[in-house]
């Protein structure tokens, strides 16, 4: 028997909801503020996963403004099989403010998992993390219902109603469920399964944290009453330890990290059986920088195999509920050991298409600010990256610790308020760029560095480089756990120069970007990115000659 290493998905794929159809596996994620959004990875055994399409293209959803992190939350992919039809339901959280989490779910349904999809219907706004049940023309809607009452047990309950698909309408009303089937608290992302004479309700428990898990109940009619896994621990976590947090809406419980475990965080799962009937877990994941509580790379998707007790309930199949950095395949499979490389990106735009693993914050459909011209990509500057409207970046997920961002452009400004390069980026407060741009006295053109770190603004203003006339820059940065240095050189023939000494970007992360102790201040992860900026007329024009992102062997 062989093995499948995690993560499966790098990078920022959280929140995973597993799909199979036949013979073929599908997966969908959380994009948060990022567009297009909701990524369909496809798999055949399990351990390879490549980027299929994306379900939102951008007209479906407005993120412009979205605060960190808000947006499209927890996909939940199904497949009617009555109907042969996919359905995916999401929700998008607007406003989390107040802790009012104002948050509109979706059903989206299309006939072939490509696409094309249906605009969304609209479900519910009393919470988040919808998901679907389907049997015998019946569809069953599961859902976090928010509470916002003083006295009562937040983060709130799980609800479930038969609803229709066509309208949106509830066939009848919410039947309140469970607030949970641990002590742990903060009980999210419902889902519900058919095994045997019980359906299984699995929900995600403890906070997207280091306290996070997956726990199970299960009952003999759909609306309950369900009982608990008779463990009264999550199936699936990276700490064991007992927990009680009732009423705890939400926290990071930083306490609960595990000093023996490669892999924190491990929650929010999805199931699916194989034709051989064997059960897997699709799952949240996280690896923190080492001797730190940091995870610049986000929330990642693993994968375990599951086994079914003697009495009916699951658990991992090496007995245990802590989940692993690999797991056994399975039967009739063959699966190769994670190559790094295989995440890597490399665009020369030549095919007058760009890849496919390219994302943009916050914008609209209308990207008429990039371009394709003479196999070259064009960007035209708009809005500071400090922005949640229209900056002009391209970017693709980190997936790897060690590795180097590079590209090669020509830009030519006129004001010192236009620039072009590239560099780390997190969300609008927190990011890094090596720069093309005019000089303070706008007499030449300079490589220079901008940094954005919890909202401050801060200028390597002396760590400049004068680019001679007619020279085409090529920048560089090294990411290595947490440090990062930018480099520049003006011929392919000449050995790369240093722009600035290597800095600590490690706050990167989904707990570098809030500066409150014990709180994560996001869910997204490090990305990298070109962009341009043009704060002066919005018509200079950067042209980029290729994108590459390679991780270190």
């Amino acid at each position: 028997m062989g093995i499948i290493c995690n993560p499966i998905i790098p990078g920022m794929a959280p929140d995973p909801s597993i799909l199979r159809v036949g013979d073929d596996y599908y997966l969908a994620t959380s994009t948060f503020h990022w567009l297009p959004g909701i990524p369909i990875y496809h798999s055949r055994n399990l351990a390879d996963w490549e980027l299929l399409t994306h379900v939102l293209k951008g007209t479906e959803v407005n993120l412009r403004g979205t605060h960190t992190p808000a947006g499209i939350w927890a996909p939940h992919l199904s497949y009617d099989a009555q109907a042969k039809k996919y359905w995916l339901v999401f929700c998008h959280m607007k406003n989390m403010a107040g802790r009012e989490f104002n948050a509109e779910s979706y059903a989206m349904s299309a006939d072939d998992i490509t696409g094309p999809w249906s605009d969304p219907v609209y479900l519910t706004s009393i919470g988040f993390d919808p998901s679907l049940y389907h049997e015998d023309g019946h569809h069953y809607l599961a859902i976090l219902e928010w509470e916002t009452r003083s006295g009562y047990q937040a983060p709130g309950t799980i609800v479930m109603a038969e609803v229709d698909l066509r309208t949106g309408k509830l066939v009848d009303g919410w039947h309140r469920i469970t607030n949970g089937f641990t002590t742990r608290g903060c009980v999210e992302a419902p889902q519900i399964y058919k095994h045997g004479e019980y359906y299984y309700m699995l929900a995600a428990s403890g906070g997207t944290g280091y306290a996070h898990g997956v726990e199970m109940g299960r009952a003999k009619e759909i609306f309950g009453p369900y009982e608990p896994n008779p463990t009264g621990e999550p199936i699936l976590t990276s700490s064991p330890r007992h927990l009680f947090s009732l009423g705890d809406p939400d926290a990071g419980h930083f306490e609960m990290y595990n000093p023996k475990s490669l892999m924190q965080k491990a929650g929010h799962g999805s199931l699916v059986e194989t034709p051989e009937h064997e059960w897997y877990i699709a799952h949240l994941m996280a690896r923190p920088l080492p001797g730190t509580k940091l995870n610049p790379l986000g929330r990642e998707t693993a994968l375990q195999k599951m086994l079914w007790t003697e009495d009916g309930w699951l658990e991992l199949a090496d007995g245990s509920n802590v989940a692993k950095m690999t797991t056994e395949e399975p039967c009739r499979q063959t699966a190769e050991p994670r190559d790094a490389q295989k995440d890597d990106v490399y665009d020369g735009f030549s095919s007058g298409m760009l890849s496919k693993k390219f994302m943009t914050p916050y914008h609209q459909p209308d990207l008429s600010w990039v371009s394709v011209q003479r196999g070259h990509l064009v960007l035209c500057g708009r809005e500071s990256f400090f922005s949640q409207n229209d900056p002009s970046i391209l970017a693709t997920r980190a997936t790897s610790f060690s590795y180097q961002l590079q590209t090669k452009l020509d830009f030519h400004p006129v004001h010192y308020s236009q620039t072009a390069g590239a560099g780390l980026y997190y969300d609008s407060n927190n990011w890094i760029y090596a720069y093309v741009g005019f000089s303070d006295k706008e007499d030449q053109r300079v490589i220079s560095i901008l940094q954005a770190k919890l909202g401050q603004r801060i200028a390597f203003d002396f760590d400049t480089v004068r680019i001679p006339d007619g020279a085409v820059p090529e920048l560089r940065w090294q990411y290595h756990y947490g440090r990062a240095q930018a480099f520049y050189r003006l011929d392919e023939d000449v050995e790369w120069q240093a722009i600035a000494d290597a800095c600590d970007v490690s706050y990167l992360s989904d707990e570098g970007v809030n500066g409150e102790p014990g709180e994560i201040g996001g869910f997204t992860a490090l990305f990298n990115f070109i962009g341009s900026v043009d704060a002066y007329q919005h018509d200079s024009q950067a042209e980029f000659f290729y994108y590459q992102v390679k991780a270190d062997q």
